[in-house]
């Protein structure tokens, strides 16, 4: 029975921790990679960070107290983003985004996956 060599383990570890990592999620809500949700836990890991407000409905506009919690909560995100350049790091790495659309991610990683077994295929015929 074939057994890799260590350089050939070394190349199927790091692909594979490429492919859990950044493959996109599924979920339609937040459709970001294991590697992006764990960059927006360490910039937020309690989660006291202040959100950004929704722009309020066409009916919304109208009610007051919505117009006035809208404007509570923009003003702390503008106070934590306006305060010092860690807090908009935070910020932006907490809210970050896959950089593709899912499908195209997928189809990169499924090649880095091939062009992975392609290698360590090559390693070993090397002997």
């Amino acid at each position: 029975m074939w057994q890799p060599n260590s350089s050939q383990w070394r190349v199927i570890a790091v692909v594979a921790a490429i492919l859990v990592c950044f493959w996109p999620s599924t979920d339609e809500d937040d459709n970001r990679s294991l590697a992006l949700k764990f960059v927006g836990w360490v910039a937020d890991p309690a989660h006291s960070l202040p959100h950004e407000p929704e722009t309020l409905g066409f009916a919304e506009g109208d009610d007051v107290a919505a117009v006035d919690a809208q404007a509570v909560q923009q003003e702390r995100y503008d106070k934590v983003y306006n305060g010092s350049a860690f807090g908009r790091l935070r910020l932006r790495l907490r809210d970050a985004q896959e950089p593709l659309e899912p499908a195209t991610e997928r189809q990169i990683l499924v090649a880095v996956g091939v062009l992975g077994g392609l290698l360590v295929w090559r390693l070993g015929a090397r002997k």
